[in-house]
């Protein structure tokens, strides 16, 4: 038997065996990606001369049924494997954020909504489902997790990262990835793809793929940070760059962040995948590279292991580089090895194909995954502003709802769902990246909605899309009509997701009048393609609410009624019209199927709201970025002797602060104590304090804990979250909450971008959100220390204990 075939070897010697058993157009193809079409398998037989490495699933999402597409898995995988001189499998690979886009898949609430839950055993938990479900199909690798930092709402894809702290992403995203990556099913091991390294959401102007301007420090701290965490502690294995060109190169093609720092510095050692069409785009959007082939060679020898999802630079021209001698094979085979590598650690040989008949049914379907989606649909929900309209008292007799998105389940949910990928094939214009033309929607007869480019949706052929994916899932007025069934239930759209147009007011007003309470649906369209207002490359210059939605509150208000705002969309709400005239905001982001019942839950007081903002909210893009974590000496910190302490048109506050999220109880925080007050810096420090809940009902709190280094050699963040805690209580009820922190988790880039951990004081805060600090106290650091970046802790662990007293 050959080595490479023998089961019981290290995937790396198995892989070194292969390889020297390959020519060179077998290398070739291992390198490549091919996009399958249904029905279009012998026209991709051109590009399967020898096999190829990976093949794109985004077109399982068209499959009528869980056996149709593990059918096609296999008889895809068979052609390949047929093809290849040594029978090698193909890598099949999928998105994976909010689950898997084939028929009857669970599907989760999006990134932004994950992060406003602060829980990160609930996410390794939604990580273990995605990978059991994606596997039983063959798919091993897992486009996600997300750890974008997110500090533009302008980016349309602000919902699919967790949010704008890295501690938050590290934590979160290492525990996706673990779900990913220690589940095995049908003797497969799954491996997470994290994304986008590196600075994706630092884009000038808010806009997909533009040129990133940030320092490496910038980058390292920050935007690395949960890359770092994700390969130190959770061992990530696949790793996708952004479109952007930082510092004068595409990451695509850069070997200073895919290889120095990314391999080298931070000990990443899997793949790295291009984003679809990127490793082209080096040659035809950025100009970089005479020929395809040379752009090819050039992200090859940076580091860009495969081209996906099709091979246009991964291809004969650069094969002859190799043939002629003009290149050393080292590069070549290096990519090669790390492609085999991971092919044999997933078990492809020996478990290539989908499951099928009643074991796949059996392995997809647990009981408990459903559970698990509307958990997160009810931890994500943020209730932003509440003047005591809510809980609802239960004695309203008429309730008028008024909206789009109370109508219709659609809009909750966001870029990256099964949903939103299907109603991108019907929308009049593709918005996604790499998978076909796009844009300009100029010349492509498409109903708008009035004053926009947006096209409408309400069309039996998208409300087919829904009943198709999702029976199951019900609108907002379906579930306040079942909760409430003594109630009068009254719902008009009233106006449109976008735009200015008031033709629906007169309806709407009239059922204002006849209510007792109103509850208004506001926001946009979080998807993909021209029915989106937010999305993959549907990006936007204004952050706020449509101008029909702050008319129809204004006009709302005359009628003296309460006004209780639920606020569906990709970005978070941010209007002064709102602010100053709702009674009650309640943050839902895309909460996916269960998402009508958390918020009606929430509204009725049958749960208590315990969502907190992952991210900072602008007033405006004028403000943007705008993030807690700022340096000292900007912001809202730039001090008092430069300049005015605002803009001349508006504060230099946010509109809501990071960590932000009221509840229906009160919570006292006391008796922080220190274990000492001075540590050396390799050593941990343990503090402590008790969290009460002083209402009368139950409730769950989210105790962040910040530190400060007072005064550095470097200038250093206001504030940096180091470590949060979910809190369940009773009334009455007190928890000791004890965190553990590293003095590495203040480690910075020193003046020669070596990390050091500083002598020094530093300033322990703990609270309800980043600006509602309840305790502080201090310890001091006693010397310097360096350490390499990979060593730093990335967020304090945390446990939980009883406390005695009691109200």
């Amino acid at each position: 038997m050959e080595k490479y075939l023998d089961k019981n070897l290290p995937a790396k010697e198995r892989a070194a065996d292969l390889l020297s058993q390959m020519t060179l157009d077998e290398k070739i193809a291992q390198v490549a990606g091919v996009f399958a079409v249904p029905g279009r398998e012998e026209e991709m037989k051109r590009f399967l001369r020898h096999g190829i490495g990976q093949v794109s699933t985004l077109e399982f999402r068209n499959c009528e049924s869980m056996e149709e597409a593990a059918q096609w898995q296999r008889t895809l995988q068979e052609l390949i494997m047929e093809s290849s001189e040594h029978h090698i499998p193909a890598v099949f690979h999928m998105e994976g954020l909010c689950g898997a886009f084939i028929q009857d898949m669970t599907a989760f609430p999006s990134g932004v909504n994950r992060g406003s839950a602060f829980d990160p055993e609930l996410e390794q938990r939604i990580g273990e489902i995605v990978s059991r479900q994606e596997a039983a199909f063959g798919i091993t690798q897992v486009l996600a997790p997300v750890l974008d930092i997110s500090r533009d709402s302008r980016m349309g894809r602000q919902s699919e990262p967790y949010g704008e702290d890295p501690a938050l992403a590290a934590a979160l995203g290492t525990a996706f990835t673990k779900g990913i990556q220690n589940t095995e099913t049908a003797g497969r091991h799954p491996e997470s793809v994290a994304k986008h390294f590196l600075g994706f959401h630092n884009s000038q102007g808010g806009i997909h793929g533009a040129n990133v301007d940030a320092g490496d420090r910038l980058l390292s701290e920050i935007y690395g940070k949960p890359f770092q965490a994700a390969i130190r502690d959770a061992r990530l294995r696949g790793v996708m760059p952004c479109y952007c060109s930082i510092s004068g190169l595409p990451i695509h093609a850069s070997k200073q962040y895919l290889t120095e720092l990314l391999r080298t510095e931070m000990g990443f050692d899997g793949v790295v995948v291009s984003d679809y069409s990127a490793v082209e785009n080096v040659h035809q959007v950025q100009h970089v590279g005479e020929s395809k082939g040379e752009a090819g060679l050039r992200c090859m020898k940076a580091g860009m292991d495969v081209e996906l999802p099709m091979p246009v630079c991964y291809s004969g021209e650069m094969k002859e580089y190799f043939e002629e001698g003009k290149e050393d094979t080292a590069v070549l085979d290096q990519a090669v090895l790390r492609v085999l590598e991971a092919k044999f650690r997933m078990g492809l040989f020996e478990n290539p194909y989908a499951l099928t008949g009643e074991e796949l049914k059996k392995t997809v379907h647990h009981d408990g995954d459903d559970e698990v989606s509307r958990q997160a649909a009810q931890e994500s929900l943020v209730l932003l502003k509440n003047n005591g309209a809510l809980p609802l008292t239960g004695e309203e007799k008429t309730i008028a709802v008024i909206g789009p998105h109370a109508g219709n389940a659609r809009y909750y949910f966001g870029g990256y769902t099964h949903l939103s990928m299907v109603e991108a094939v019907h929308a009049a214009a593709n918005s996604m990246a790499g998978v076909g033309a796009g844009g300009d929607t100029a010349g492509i007869q498409m109903e708008r909605v009035p004053g926009t480019n947006v096209q409408v949706d309400e069309t039996d052929e998208f409300h087919e899309v829904l009943k198709k994916l999702h029976p199951q899932c019900r609108n907002l007025v379906e579930v306040l009509k079942a909760k409430l069934p003594e109630t009068k239930i009254l719902y008009a759209a009233g106006y449109p997701k976008a735009g200015v147009d008031t033709s629906g007011f007169e309806e709407a007003l009239a059922l204002v009048r006849e209510a007792d309470a109103v509850i208004l649906t506001l926001g946009g369209k979080n998807g993909s393609g021209s029915v989106a207002t937010m999305g993959e490359g549907v990006d936007a210059a204004d952050i706020n609410l449509p101008a029909c939605q702050d008319t129809f509150i204004r006009e709302a208000k005359k009628y003296g009624k309460p006004l209780i705002g639920v606020h569906f969309d990709g970005r978070p709400i941010s209007s002064d019209t709102a602010d100053e005239l709702l009674d009650a905001i309640l943050e839902a982001w895309t909460p996916a199927v269960f998402g009508a019942e958390a918020v009606v839950n929430v509204l009725t007081g049958d749960d208590n709201p315990s969502g907190k903002l992952p991210l900072t909210v602008a007033r405006s893009a004028g403000q943007i970025p705008i993030c807690y974590n700022h340096p000292n000496g900007s912001a809202w910190h730039q001090g008092a002797s430069i300049g005015f302490q605002d803009y001349v048109d508006m504060s230099h506050t946010p509109r809501y602060s990071f960590g932000h999220g009221l509840s229906y109880t009160t919570f006292l925080y006391e008796d922080l104590v220190l274990e000492k007050k001075q540590v050396n810096p390799a050593e941990d420090l343990k503090l402590s304090l008790t969290v009460q809940n002083t209402g009368n009902v139950s409730g769950t709190e989210v105790v962040q804990l910040y530190l400060r280094d007072e005064k550095a050699s470097m200038t250093r963040p206001v504030k940096e979250l180091q470590g949060f805690a979910r809190v369940e209580l009773a009334p009455g009820e007190k928890k000791k909450v004890v965190f553990t922190v590293s003095p590495s988790q203040t480690a910075f880039l020193d003046e020669d971008m070596r990390w050091k951990i500083e002598k020094g004081e530093i300033k322990v805060q703990a609270g309800s959100s980043s600006e509602d600090i309840r305790l502080e106290d201090a310890f001091e650091i006693s010397q310097d220390l360096w350490i390499e970046g990979r060593e730093r802790r990335f967020y304090a662990d945390v446990r939980q204990e009883d406390a005695k007293d009691g109200i």
